[in-house]
């Protein structure tokens, strides 16, 4: 079963999260409702968090925009006919380089279909998108929860996520991932949600502008 919010219910399951556990309630009365972070459902989106590995946001999104000025429309199609000189002026390694490359075939073969992928199981899209090299768990995640705005995720390798949790609920900072894993089970059908009140928590305490969306595996 397929299991997803919208701009219509987030703030319902953020205040029935609350009643679950208090210090999800802490923050909602704290910083009030977190933003519901969206990206489109295209091949930019998937560039975009490709280029957030392992960098901070900042270094991601300039990124990003030279690519988009480059290319005029960041496309498969436009991608593929940028050099590796080109793209290093755009600031990607060559290692993200050939990721992208790779996804930008992916979709021109129709081994990948975006526009078919909200009918789709999360762990079915999972499955799909972790064949492509550079694409791991921590980018489906990503995926799965800003752009097809999937409900029970908890994107365990994302630092800021990770840490946000960890100082909420005082945790120690050697607390196992399968250890944060148990708790944000307690969370589901909802943990989509749950992170974001966490990442709400983790910029508000921090006041900075958008996660840390960062990871130690892609």
């Amino acid at each position: 079963m397929i299991h997803s919010f919208s701009e219509k219910t987030f703030k319902r399951i953020c205040n029935q999260l609350a009643k679950k556990d208090v210090h999800l309630a802490e923050v909602l009365k704290t910083y009030g409702h977190p933003p519901m972070w969206t990206r489109t459902n295209s091949f930019e989106s998937l560039v975009h968090i490709i280029l957030e590995q392992q960098v901070s946001l900042a270094s991601a999104l300039a990124a990003l925009k030279k690519l988009q000025a480059h290319t005029g429309q960041l496309i498969p199609e436009a991608v593929l006919k940028l050099t590796d000189a080109e793209l290093r002026a755009c600031y990607v390694s060559r290692q993200k380089a050939v990721y992208i490359r790779g996804l930008a075939e992916a979709i021109i073969s129709g081994k990948i279909d975006l526009d078919g992928m909200h009918r789709l199981p999360d762990v079915v899209i999972r499955e799909k998108l972790t064949t492509l090299k550079g694409i791991g768990n921590w980018t489906v995640d990503v995926y799965l929860m800003f752009v097809l705005q999937r409900a029970d995720i908890f994107p365990a390798g994302d630092l800021a996520a990770v840490n946000a949790l960890k100082r909420l609920k005082t945790l120690p900072k050697d607390t196992s991932k399968e250890e944060l894993i148990a708790v944000a089970e307690k969370w589901a059908p909802h943990r989509t949600v749950a992170t974001m009140i966490l990442w709400h928590h983790y910029l508000s305490a921090g006041r900075k502008k958008q996660p840390e969306a960062g990871s130690n595996q892609p």
